[in-house]
């Protein structure tokens, strides 16, 4: 997966389609995202130490991965991998970089 905590991505699928939103956080083995107001949920909790009142609270839930594109310059699009070897102090190191697919531009 080549998204990461903090991307900026539109939802393409489901009911949130077209909203935008960042990344909260990445289950990487299920392939799912929690992107912040996208897929609220409301759920029901009881009263604990912790919550005094209990009651309804509304949040976020994880949607597919497949289902949000990342956003480059305020545009969906898809992403790539750019290797390329690196020499410092005559040692190689190989570096792993973005790449956004329709501009072919690096991506920090």
């Amino acid at each position: 997966m080549k998204l990461k905590v903090g991307d900026n991505v539109r939802v393409i699928a489901g009911k949130d389609k077209n909203k935008e939103g960042k990344i909260h956080s990445i289950d990487r083995k299920k392939g799912r995202v929690v992107v912040e107001g996208v897929n609220m949920i409301t759920k029901h909790t009881k009263p604990s130490p912790s919550n005094q009142q209990g009651g309804i609270v509304h949040q976020e839930a994880a949607i597919d991965a497949s289902n949000v594109m990342y956003l480059h310059k305020g545009k969906p699009t898809r992403l790539g991998i750019k290797v390329t070897t690196e020499e410092r102090n005559g040692v190689q190191k190989t570096v792993r970089q973005r790449v956004a697919k329709s501009t072919g531009e690096l991506i920090d």
